[in-house]
């Protein structure tokens, strides 16, 4: 086991209808690199994952948002599922947490229709990503480029489009999480604050 996370606490924003295997496999990634996961959600107990529109497993939560700070962590997951990223961008901590995030100059990885946390956070502006299609008009009203590419690094930020991509997500993830703050991202992210 290569221990490239060894330390280091990563964030993984979710709630019910999280992607279940958009959690699991950067989670065990992150796991796998010796780092730290913990699930971090806008109530206590336990989430619902989905394959698609199905219910799949629950996952325990360790922090509720409004009690996470982004200081105590040293990157950011956002996992995809329609629903997820739906419910956690009108929740005003969620989204606050993944500012400060940006703010600090963390690293942020979201895949599929994880980045409507970065649009509704404000941080795609002037950035290049992508994600699940119907977010493409979201993301470029915001500011944003979007590309359709199974993989895309825009100054510590990384994104993907779908479950089919994490073979390339899960190892860039890694990369990024390692080389820790990314001043790039933090000056980007004060610029438009």
């Amino acid at each position: 086991m290569v221990a490239e996370l060894q330390d280091k606490r990563i964030a993984f924003l979710a709630t019910d209808g999280v992607e279940q295997v958009e959690l699991t496999e950067p989670w065990k990634a992150v796991k796998d690199a010796g780092g730290t996961p913990e699930l971090v959600s806008v109530k206590p107990g336990k989430i619902q994952g989905v394959h698609g529109m199905d219910k799949a497993d629950t996952f325990d939560v360790d922090v509720v948002v409004d009690q996470a700070n982004a200081r105590d962590y040293d990157a950011l997951v956002l996992p995809g599922g329609v629903a997820n990223p739906d419910k956690l961008r009108t929740h005003p901590p969620a989204v606050a947490f993944v500012r400060a995030c940006f703010t600090a100059g963390k690293p942020v990885a979201a895949i599929c229709h994880g980045p409507w946390m970065l649009v509704e956070a404000d941080e795609v502006r002037g950035r290049t990503l992508t994600s699940w299609p119907s977010l493409k008009t979201d993301i470029e009203n915001a500011g944003g480029t979007w590309v359709d590419r199974e993989l895309v690094v825009d100054r510590g930020l990384v994104t993907s489009r779908k479950p089919a991509d994490l073979a390339a997500f899960c190892p860039k993830i890694v990369e990024e999480f390692a080389e820790g703050i990314h001043q790039g991202q933090k000056q980007a992210s004060m610029a438009h604050a």
